[in-house]
């Protein structure tokens, strides 16, 4: 009887991952509206065309004037002028201050902005006076020009991923469109007879060993979730002949395939001889839990080249758990960005984890009111309800036991679902 292979660190999966996905790297772009450019990656960077701001302007709602005419607290300078945020005003005639609004160019002449919150208004004729209750120091509440941006500056790079506050970045400049490369496109379908669709059969009337197809939606989800344009081609079902037809539509026009179950090794697991067959394929033993069975490859196209193919297991947590650790760094790649996880942040353990297992562990966990992680009652990789309710993943480390009070390795969930 062979020997079965030692199971394959993630760190080292992670590497042979970013090796195959590298030569599928997408390079095809496409111009945007900024408006419309959310979580894409930019192909080119964006540079400034202007200062920013493009002008002295005040930070406060108050009064502009020149320092050196408020010698002491209590000095009342007549009001010359009312600047609101777009209007340009007048050079400031020395001796008196002018009423301006947050956003307002600084008028020549004038070096220091005082807070209306330390002014009082004093009637007299025109617009008045107003008495100055603190001395202020030159420059006091006014953003400089360019001092955010300076014209011809790089305000985004290419490869960066696009993130609310980079939309607003872009437009702070005048970039109204942006050139993103184009979305992946990844075929997704799962195997298996005994899968069955929400609506098709109400669950009273389930046949006896049916289950619903939950990762059909967790994976598309994901996908959709990850910016991917998503080919659904459903539930293949458990035949060799089948497995292969759908790999040679899958590919045709995707980047990357996605599968769920079929990737172990029994009579009715038909991919690996499926994807052996139309392509190329490791299959691997991940030690890691849960999600130990992997594999990885490329399916032909008829018309040349190939889509990338990653085969995860069945049960929906091992589904949901392996998906974030290999699929997410490979469309990371096909995006020009690292294959790396997020980074993890160090937290309390307020539980007990004393029989910990010989692969590396991602257990579901959240937040309590005190601040420390507490831990879902049950690990098994087909409770899908850990998912729902875990803030994220403890990363344990191979054979380490946990007790209330120690630091772990913590992976919030919002960091794994977005790339």
């Amino acid at each position: 009887m062979a020997e079965r292979p030692p199971l394959l660190a993630l760190d080292d999966a992670l590497r042979l991952l970013a090796d195959g996905a590298r030569g599928a790297v997408i390079t095809e772009t496409e111009t945007l509206s900024t408006f419309d450019a959310l979580g894409r990656v930019l192909a080119e960077e964006v540079l400034s065309g202007l200062d920013v701001p493009p002008a002295d302007n005040t930070e406060r709602d108050g009064y502009v004037l020149k320092a050196a005419d408020v010698p002491a607290a209590g000095a009342v300078l007549p009001v010359s002028q009312r600047i609101p945020a777009g209007v340009v005003g007048q050079p400031l005639q020395p001796g008196t201050a002018a009423r301006i609004f947050t956003g307002a160019q600084i008028p020549a002449g004038g070096d220091a902005v005082v807070m209306q919150e330390f002014c009082e208004a004093v009637p007299g004729e025109g617009l008045g006076s107003v008495r100055i209750r603190e001395v202020p120091a030159p420059g006091a509440w006014i953003r400089r020009r360019g001092e955010d941006v300076s014209a011809g500056a790089a305000v985004l790079s290419r490869g960066e991923r696009l993130l609310p506050q980079s939309l607003g970045m872009a437009a702070s400049v005048g970039a109204a469109q942006l050139t993103v490369l184009r979305r992946p496109r990844v075929a997704l379908f799962a195997t298996g007879d005994e899968l069955v669709m929400p609506g098709e059969v109400p669950p009273e009337r389930m046949p006896p060993g049916a289950i619903y197809n939950s990762n059909r939606f967790t994976l598309r989800a994901l996908l959709q979730a990850a910016g991917c344009e998503v080919t659904d081609l459903g539930i293949v079902a458990d035949r060799l002949d089948a497995t292969r037809e759908a790999l040679r539509r899958a590919a045709e026009g995707n980047d990357l395939i996605v599968t769920c179950g079929g990737v172990s090794v029994g009579d009715e697991d038909h991919i690996k001889p499926a994807v052996q067959a139309e392509g190329r394929l490791d299959l691997w033993q991940l030690a890691i839990k849960p999600g130990k069975p992997l594999a990885f490859g490329a399916v032909r196209r008829q018309g040349g080249g190939e889509a990338l193919f990653v085969g995860l297991p069945g049960n929906p947590v091992s589904a949901f758990i392996t998906f974030l650790l290999a699929v997410r760094p490979v469309l990371r790649v096909l995006q020009g960005l690292p294959a790396e996880l997020p980074r993890a942040l160090a937290a309390r353990a307020d539980f007990d984890w004393p029989r910990p297992d010989k692969r590396r562990e991602f257990l579901r966990v959240r937040f309590n009111d005190a601040g420390g992680l507490e831990l879902f009652s049950n690990q098994g990789s087909g409770v899908l309800t850990s998912t729902v309710w875990a803030d994220g993943l403890v990363d344990n480390p191979s054979g380490r036991t946990i007790a209330k009070g120690d630091t772990v390795a913590f992976l919030p969930m919002a960091s794994l679902l977005s790339l």
